[in-house]
C-alpha cells in the first residue's frame, strides 16, 4: 500500500480525537487507530506504507541495529542546537533535556540489543536525514528555523513508526518497548517547533513546517533500499 497522505493538523492538540469545533478531513473516518493517536500532535503529510513493514518483516535486526544509532545522531542534532545558538536560554535548557534523554534512549536500544544477542556495529545510514537537512537555508535567522522543524520532523516520523512497530510487531518485548519510547518522540517534536517561533513568526513557521513537512512526505516516499528506520 503507497503511503497515506493525510492533512496537517497542529502539533498541540490533544491527542485521542480532534476537538468538536475542528471539522474531519473527508478521509478521517478511514484513518487507523494508529493515526487517531499520530495525527493530532505531529506535522506529518504521510503515514509509513508496506513497503517499510515489509523491511521490518525482512531485516529486523538492522533496524534495530540503525535504531541505536539514531538516538545517538539525535543526541549529536540537539546539541549542535545547543552550540549554535547557546544565547538563547529556553533552547538551551531544551536542548540539555533531549540530549539527555536520547542518550539515555540510545542505552535503551543497546542494552534490547545486548538481550537478543545482536552485535551494535556501525551502518551505512540511509538517505532520508541528508535529504532534509539539504531543504535547510543557509541565512539566519532561517537557517535556525529550519534546523529545528527538521529536528521536529524526523522526530516526527519516529513517532509515527514506533507506533507501527508498537502495533505491527508480534513480539511482545518489542512492541512494549516501542509503545514507551512513542510519547517523548512526540514530545520532542513539539519542542523543536515551539523553539522555531524563537526565531520567526507563527505564520512563517506553520507555512514553513508545511513545506518542510510535505517534502519530507515525497522522501519518505521515495524510500530507501537500505533497512533502515527512516528508509
Amino acid at each position: 500500500m503507497p503511503s497515506q497522505r493525510i492533512g496537517m493538523m497542529p502539533w498541540f492538540l490533544v491527542a485521542g480525537k480532534p476537538p468538536l469545533s475542528m471539522p474531519l478531513d473527508t478521509d478521517s473516518a478511514n484513518l487507523s487507530p494508529i493515526l487517531w493517536c499520530v495525527r493530532p500532535m505531529l506535522s506529518l503529510q504521510s503515514t509509513s506504507s508496506d513497503r517499510w513493514l515489509a523491511q521490518v518483516d525482512a531485516h529486523l535486526e538492522e533496524i534495530l541495529i540503525d535504531h541505536a544509532h539514531c538516538e545517538k545522531k539525535a543526541a549529536g542534532v540537539a546539541m549542535n542546537l545547543l552550540f549554535s545558538y547557546v544565547d538563547h536560554v529556553d533552547l538551551a535548557r531544551s536542548m540539555t533535556e533531549i540530549v539527555t534523554e536520547e542518550l539515555a534512549h540510545f542505552h535503551l536500544v543497546l542494552d534490547l540489543l545486548q538481550r537478543r544477542g545482536i552485535p551494535f556495529r556501525k551502518l551505512c545510514p540511509s538517505s532520508y536525514g541528508q535529504r532534509l537537512h539539504e531543504l535547510v537555508r543557509k541565512q539566519e535567522p532561517e537557517r535556525a528555523v529550519d534546523r529545528l522543524l527538521v529536528a521536529g520532523l524526523i522526530e516526527a516520523r519516529s513517532c509515527e513508526r514506533f507506533a507501527q512497530l508498537r502495533d505491527y510487531v508480534s513480539d511482545r518485548e518489542l512492541s512494549e518497548f516501542y509503545g514507551g519510547l512513542f510519547e517523548s518522540e512526540a514530545r520532542h517534536h513539539s519542542t523543536y517547533v515551539r523553539l522555531a517561533h524563537d526565531f520567526a513568526g507563527e505564520d512563517a513557521v506553520r507555512d514553513r513546517l508545511h513545506w518542510l513537512a510535505d517534502q519530507e512526505a515525497a522522501i519518505i516516499a521515495r524510500g530507501d533500499s537500505l533497512p533502515r528506520m527512516h528508509s
